[in-house]
């Protein structure tokens, strides 16, 4: 069995927003896309002097680092060469071990979007990676060492706006939601084989981008939590398939940014290429068929493409154009807004009592992960991002468009792993 969520204190609907992995971050936003992350002594502000190491991509994309032990994994795309190439890279080092290419998949893109926007999962033996070609929509399985494992053609891929849905692994399954322009599908594969499991029709209508989450409805049950603007909210039992419950329509634009579950509720966003419309605030029900109810919604500044973020007591949004919001979770009351500026497709992580993000011109922020708000620094790192960036092994993984950055510890804080350059 695999064991990417099993070794966490608890999951989303336990009540407890400290959801940490201690070393892994195996999926778009670490553990459970929570965002959280453990690390000690991160500076708010650094030279380039203070990285640990940098990593040069053959190529270019959005995707966001994954890490598993000592691997770090992360995709690349070059049009020139026609290559799309996964690669592993030691974690502490930087040390690019592997490399595996796949023809460029050319399609259509948004003109923010690039060729390796989706970003990969992995688990303690393998990682999955999905790809278009040549219209398809394409999951590779590989060892954490490159070596190919399993493939699989997931059928048709219809969207102008390119591909940016990313799965993930748990107990065992790899889960990916197909939320094209066309009828569409959630499909559940087995880790080790790439075998069909079950699927579940999706409606056709604008491709959404989330990526699931899971939640605990029972001892023995586990749902997986998907968004997208045609199928509203719903939960999906992870073993057989069934949709368990459902709220139709609650999320009336496109929804981009992935749900997380925090404090007895379930929190997702939708909005347009203007931003964000809102963020709801939904009660999942208590049993599977019943329907869930909206707890509040968040209107002012709420995130299209970034994804909230719950510690504690506390939900803290970063809008698309900057703003920065601390409200109440269990009720959405306002306990500070402020503008940091820029703009931003990456969605926040947190650690070491702060709220980290980095804008599009390639701009990290850090601001304090508090009811009082506190700009802590700002550091641009030279280069576009719009990844979201990774927290494991006591280390802030950063990647732009063409390179991936290593950065650690406060010199001199004793804490987290040997540097090694």
């Amino acid at each position: 069995m695999k064991t990417t969520l099993l070794r966490w204190l608890a999951v989303g609907m336990a009540g407890t927003t400290g959801i940490l992995l201690a070393q892994e971050w195996p999926r778009f936003r670490g553990p459970n896309g929570s965002g959280l992350g453990q690390a000690a002594a991160l500076p708010a502000q650094w030279a380039p002097s203070d990285f640990a190491w940098k990593a040069r991509l053959p190529g270019t994309g959005h995707s966001s680092p994954v890490l598993w032990g000592e691997r770090l994994v992360v995709t690349a795309a070059d049009p020139a060469t026609g290559h799309f190439s996964v690669l592993g890279f030691h974690a502490d080092t930087g040390a690019r071990l592997w490399q595996r290419d796949y023809p460029v998949p050319h399609h259509g893109l948004h003109r923010n979007n690039t060729f390796a926007s989706a970003s990969a999962a992995a688990d303690g033996s393998q990682v999955y990676v999905p790809r278009v070609q040549d219209d398809r929509l394409w999951l590779t399985a590989l060892t954490l060492d490159g070596a190919p494992v399993w493939e699989v053609d997931l059928g048709g891929f219809n969207t102008e706006h390119g591909l940016g849905h990313s799965p993930i692994e748990h107990d065992g399954r790899v889960f990916l939601a197909q939320d094209h322009d066309d009828l569409g599908r959630i499909v559940a594969l087995e880790a080790a084989t790439g075998r069909l499991v079950w699927e579940v029709p999706r409606s056709a209508g604008y491709a959404d981008y989330s990526v699931p989450c899971v939640l605990a409805s029972s001892a023995t049950s586990q749902v997986l939590v998907f968004n997208s603007q045609e199928d509203g909210i719903s939960g999906v039992d992870a073993r057989t398939g069934t949709v368990v419950w459902r709220s139709d329509r609650v999320l009336r634009m496109r929804s981009v940014s992935s749900p997380i579950a925090a404090g007895n509720l379930v929190f997702g966003t939708c909005g347009s290429g203007g931003g964000g419309h809102y963020l709801v605030a939904l009660r999942p029900p208590n049993r599977d068929q019943a329907r869930p109810s909206v707890a509040y919604e968040i209107r002012k500044a709420a995130p299209y493409v970034p994804s909230p973020l719950a510690l504690g007591d506390h939900l803290f949004l970063w809008s698309d154009g900057g703003i920065v919001t601390c409200a109440r979770l269990a009720t959405g009351t306002s306990l500070w807004q402020e503008r940091v500026g820029g703009n931003f497709f990456s969605s926040p992580v947190a650690a070491d009592g702060k709220l980290i993000n980095v804008s599009t011109t390639g701009e990290v922020v850090a601001v304090a992960a508090a009811e009082s708000f506190v700009l802590l620094g700002r550091t641009p790192l030279g280069e576009a991002s719009h990844a979201t960036p990774a927290i494991a092994r006591g280390r802030l993984y950063v990647r732009t468009l063409s390179q991936v950055v290593c950065l650690g510890p406060e010199k001199g804080s004793g804490t987290g792993p040997p540097r090694e350059d």
